[in-house]
């Protein structure tokens, strides 16, 4: 089963966020991502947070309190919540926005797990680590984006301008607005992280 982790951030297109959730999912709210929950139509698992930003805390929902001051954003108390209980594939939702230092940090919180996407209103966000399959339409433009370090010896298949045991380096912009051939990509590397951001065509 999948982990829905629903954040504070920004949705301008909540049906098409609504699209991405499954029936069977575990829906995780960090504080107010209960109010992008209730104008979905979804009825939350669990609430995690301070709860200092959401409209209307409701009373019958299960729910665990952080104090205001704490080590941890809601975000990163919900993705260490959902692994803590054992889940391997976790969807992240509403968690960019306007603030640069929450979607940096809600971003990166996805280093932690084994298989994590995000999704917004324009994009989806990945993390490569050893090897990723990505699915989408011939056309699509894709990026791979080094964070931490070097990616070393990246080969792709799938995309318009290929890799072949290349290297994409740290701070560098080569990576960026590769398009799909086909319906999948496959994208392997043997040193390093990035991200991979395939772009929503509206």
């Amino acid at each position: 089963m999948r982990a829905v982790i629903i954040g504070g951030g920004h949705i301008g297109d909540h049906a098409y966020i609504r699209s991405k959730i499954e029936p069977d999912d575990y829906i995780i709210c960090a504080d107010a991502g209960y109010d992008h929950a209730v104008k979905m139509g979804i009825e939350p698992d669990i609430l995690i947070g301070d709860f200092d930003s959401i409209t209307d805390l409701p009373e019958d929902k299960e729910k665990i309190k952080y104090p205001a001051r704490k080590d941890f954003t809601d975000g990163e108390i919900a993705v260490k919540y959902a692994l803590e209980r054992g889940f391997d594939d976790i969807l992240l939702l509403a968690m960019t926005g306007d603030r640069a230092d929450h979607t940096i940090t809600d971003i990166l919180l996805m280093t932690q797990c084994e298989n994590a996407r995000m999704i917004d209103d324009n994009n989806e966000i990945y993390i490569l680590k050893k090897s990723l399959k990505i699915s989408g339409k011939a056309g699509d433009t894709l990026s791979i984006v080094p964070i931490g370090g070097d990616v070393e010896g990246i080969v792709t298949e799938g995309l318009e301008y290929p890799l072949k045991r290349e290297t994409l380096y740290f701070g560098e912009s080569r990576g960026v607005s590769n398009v799909m051939t086909a319906d999948e990509c496959t994208i392997t590397a043997e040193k390093g992280i990035g991200l991979v951001i395939k772009v929503r065509k509206i």
